[in-house]
């Protein structure tokens, strides 16, 4: 069993001055360069996972805050200081942006560990250091590098005139970015600097079970000068704020990070008006050993795989295939690490696992655990919740687990790990494959021939090999089947804010 938790009655007391006092302001819309309440005047509160205490309060926005930050996202893409604005200008600003999260990062990392739940050294270096600043900074200098090419055209009807053609990329408009819970500043970061980098417009909608730390990026982006109505953050509830940004005739684009279910539900609206649409979205990501891997680096990723960040990670390693030899060995280390991991507060240094995000997550994940019971799976570690008022659960193993099975088809989004074993690389692909989800996978072995076969035919985004859960501002990221459409990171994050535009000059 995980060390009983040991935390403090309010984990504010682990907060430093700084973020204390952002905490304790009025939280606003920013909209046009101003701070505004939602247009009725209601709250959400803000809970902290921790504790299931109340800490603060934001905005519940309407539809007519929506409109209001839209609109103001259009006049100023048609404004001609951003319209006009030299690309080395827009770079500039996303460079300062980049310093002033990096400057703000201790207190950002503070504010989204408390916020979510998760261990604070993670949140430093993965949420603040990677996932924004160092992300910011590679699509800044995509600012000053957009082109288009120039081609000869080859119809009969161009022999008797001479003609010049060639392609441009051009900002695809007015974006509406919404982020998840799990990684609220990274990817509202990931949303709104490739937008910003191409000349688009922006309304962020933050998840709003974690949208604190947005609230502060709103007040850096102010600081580091982005003109006003270019970034719109407006916080509110999935089902009106969210929909009715979806919704809105004036938003070109959609940029959406978040579960399958709410992304069918947004590419179908998308459709009515042809929006541009991207999406990155659930997973149920295999881990696959070879019996000539090394056990224990196999042993610890496999481990990382599926509790890091309590196993809220569209990438997770859920899907624990070991080969026969190598199964009980391994499963029995993962189990090992399982029940030594210290649960308490992302915030307390001695925390090695947080709570869940909230009160819905913790049922979720509740719920799938007493369904892998029902359905036979055998339970080799966790499977409990933890007696706290926090949202805690332990960190859970079921081996002897199988297709049929709703604990290995769906996404829990949770410390769950469902085991299986294979025998030869033919049955590793097709329990890998075996599912609606093709997001990542990580692939465990010493053998070069493995390795490159498994590359080929594992139908995923992305296939780590000997490592799990890394990514890169520089590596493309985006799913195959239902774990969504369009890839962010990478050069090819610029195609997801611009169109192509194909010019043809006759001039004799």
């Amino acid at each position: 069993m995980p060390v009983s938790i040991q935390a403090p009655a309010s984990t504010l007391e682990l907060l430093d001055a700084t973020p204390r006092q952002f905490l304790d302001q009025e939280h606003r819309n920013f909209i046009d360069g101003e701070w505004m309440n939602a247009s009725n005047g209601a709250t959400i509160d803000v809970i902290d996972p921790a504790t299931a205490h109340v800490i603060s309060a934001i905005p519940d926005s309407t539809a007519e805050d929506i409109d209001h930050a839209v609109q103001a996202a259009r006049r100023a893409f048609e404004n001609p200081e951003w319209r006009d604005m030299i690309p080395a200008r827009r770079e500039k600003l996303l460079l300062d942006l980049a310093d002033l999260i990096e400057k703000n990062g201790e207190e950002l990392a503070q504010l989204e560990s408390l916020d979510n739940g998760k261990m604070l050294h993670f949140a430093r270096a993965i949420d603040v250091k990677a996932g924004s600043v160092a992300f910011a900074r590679y699509v800044a200098g995509w600012a000053t590098k957009l082109e288009g090419s120039t081609f000869q055209v080859s119809m009969p009807e161009f022999q008797q005139n001479k003609f010049q053609t060639y392609t441009r990329r051009e900002p695809v408009g007015v974006v509406a970015g919404i982020v998840p819970w799990n990684f609220p500043l990274a990817m509202a970061v990931w949303k709104i600097t490739p937008a910003l980098a191409t000349g688009c417009t922006v309304v962020l909608k933050p998840a709003e079970e974690t949208s604190i730390t947005a609230m502060r990026l709103a007040q850096l982006i102010k600081e580091a000068g982005v003109p006003d109505g270019v970034v719109n953050i407006v916080t509110g509830r999935g089902e009106t704020a969210g929909d009715a940004l979806v919704k809105h005739s004036l938003v070109d684009k959609i940029a959406f990070t978040g579960s399958t279910e709410v992304g069918k539900i947004i590419g179908k609206n998308a459709a009515e008006d042809i929006k541009r649409v991207s999406l990155e979205l659930g997973g149920k990501s295999p881990t696959i050993v070879f019996d000539d891997a090394n056990m224990e680096e196999a042993i610890l990723g496999a481990a990382n795989a599926i509790f890091f960040n309590q196993g809220q990670v569209c990438c997770a390693g859920s899907r624990l295939i070991v080969q026969r030899k190598a199964y009980e060995q391994i499963v029995e280390g993962v189990a090992n690490i399982a029940k030594t991991l210290r649960l308490g507060p992302g915030l307390a240094e001695t925390t090695q696992m947080g709570p869940l995000v909230s009160q819905a997550q913790f049922d979720r994940v509740s719920g799938y655990i007493s369904l892998g019971r029902e359905e036979g799976a055998e339970l080799i570690t966790g499977g409990s919740t933890i007696d706290h008022s926090g949202y805690y659960v332990e960190p859970t193993i079921f081996a002897n687990t199988h297709h049929d099975m709703q604990i290995v088809k769906e996404e829990i989004f949770g410390p769950v790990l469902c085991c299986s074993m294979f025998d030869d690389i033919d049955e590793a692909v097709a329990i890998a494959n075996d599912t609606t989800f093709g997001l990542a996978a990580s692939v465990w072995t010493e053998n070069v021939r493995t390795t490159h076969q498994m590359i080929e035919r594992v139908t995923a985004g992305t296939v780590w090999v000997n490592c799990h859960n890394l990514l890169d501002p520089n590596m493309p990221w985006g799913g195959f089947k239902q774990s969504g459409y369009g890839r962010e990171l990478g050069k090819t994050v610029i195609d997801l804010y611009t169109e192509l535009k194909s010019v043809c000059i006759k001039y004799k």
